[in-house]
């Protein structure tokens, strides 16, 4: 499949929904946990298969501000795993010249998981491929509110007029400021859901579900998602 791949129509910018672990461990017969775990592999592999193509951004939506709510013992397992796995893989994206950035409302994170996310981000700040983006307690909603809160403040200290608020200005607000909105959105495990993820910046992302639970996510599965992607007319809302 990668052949089929035209290297100069690659999506800029990928976002992913990894979704299915808990499922993929009730097969197995084990714990929600033991999901997560086996999802590192399916992390590493998009990561690797993305840095390989050339793609310049990819965002993985990696704890929602609503996963706070579940049993605190998954909370507790998952950032006890988050801290691990930035821990060991850091050394790896700076062999592959990969950068890690975050979004999302970092300081509501363990502070153990801080420390090792700001190690990991400042460590490979300088590295000029990829660019992995972890949604780490985020969500569209917050991230939404959040941007106006902070224009509002702008708009009070008169740093910026309400008639300069365009679409780009109110952009330049979000997390994601300086990196484009997302052109292919893969959502794992068949859910025809968002789940509040990039709801400002995917107006005009293509979408493309698959059935597979992200512990089962490979290259090929990337591969197959940017070449439906590469079929498809983007109009943006024109006539073409």
């Amino acid at each position: 499949m990668k052949s089929h791949i035209d290297l100069n129509n690659l999506p800029k910018h990928v976002a992913v929904i990894m979704d299915g672990n808990g499922r993929w461990a009730k097969k197995q017969g084990a714990r929600r946990i033991f999901g997560h775990r086996n999802a590192i592999e399916a992390v590493r592999q998009t990561t690797e298969a993305s840095a390989e193509l050339g793609i310049k951004h990819l965002t993985l939506y990696a704890f929602s501000t609503e996963n706070w709510n579940r049993p605190k013992a998954e909370v507790k397992g998952l950032m006890e795993l988050l801290v691990s796995t930035i821990k060991k893989e850091t050394s790896t994206l700076t062999e592959n010249n990969v950068r890690l950035t975050s979004i999302g409302d970092t300081s509501s994170l363990p502070k153990s998981c801080q420390k090792e996310l700001e190690e990991s981000m400042e460590l490979t700040k300088k590295n000029t491929g990829l660019n992995l983006i972890l949604a780490l307690s985020y969500s569209g909603r917050w991230e939404i509110l959040n941007a106006v809160k902070h224009l509002l403040k702008d708009v009070k200290n008169e740093a910026i007029g309400l008639e300069h608020i365009n679409y780009d200005t109110f952009s330049d607000y979000l997390c994601t400021k300086n990196v484009p909105d997302p052109e292919l959105l893969i959502r794992t495990s068949g859910e025809m859901r968002i789940s509040n993820f990039l709801l400002w910046q995917i107006a005009y992302t293509e979408l493309y579900i698959t059935d597979i639970l992200w512990p089962d996510f490979r290259k090929e599965h990337l591969y197959e998602a940017i070449v439906a992607y590469q079929k498809r007319e983007r109009r943006f809302g024109k006539v073409i």
